[in-house]
């Protein structure tokens, strides 16, 4: 989880006065939302029906929140979060379309 998110607040995703893509969300001042999405982890490749095998344990999943939270917040402000597990509604508003998934 550290290391995602040394990735998420250094990541250069907001443009800088040429456009570029060269600003992070610690440069800019922005504000990150942490919300758990489990669904996220579905496997989609076969069936009618999302599957959920490969999802991480209610249990564990809690912990990796509850840290990543602690983390983020001690590393950057303002920090927004939803409730683990909860149904929300969560709107947002993309600037682009832009979209990145990160990975380690």
């Amino acid at each position: 989880a550290g290391r995602m998110l040394d990735k998420l607040l250094a990541y250069r995703m907001f443009a800088d006065a040429r456009g570029r893509m060269n600003r992070s969300v610690a440069d800019v001042g922005g504000g990150v939302l942490l919300v758990s999405q489990f669904t996220l982890s579905a496997d989609t490749r076969r069936g009618l029906r999302p599957g959920f095998a490969n999802a991480m344990g209610p249990d564990a999943a809690q912990a990796l929140y509850d840290y990543t939270l602690r983390e983020l917040c001690a590393r950057h402000s303002p920090v927004a979060a939803g409730v683990f597990g909860a149904d929300m509604q969560v709107s947002l508003t993309n600037d682009g379309p832009v979209t990145f998934m990160l990975e380690l």
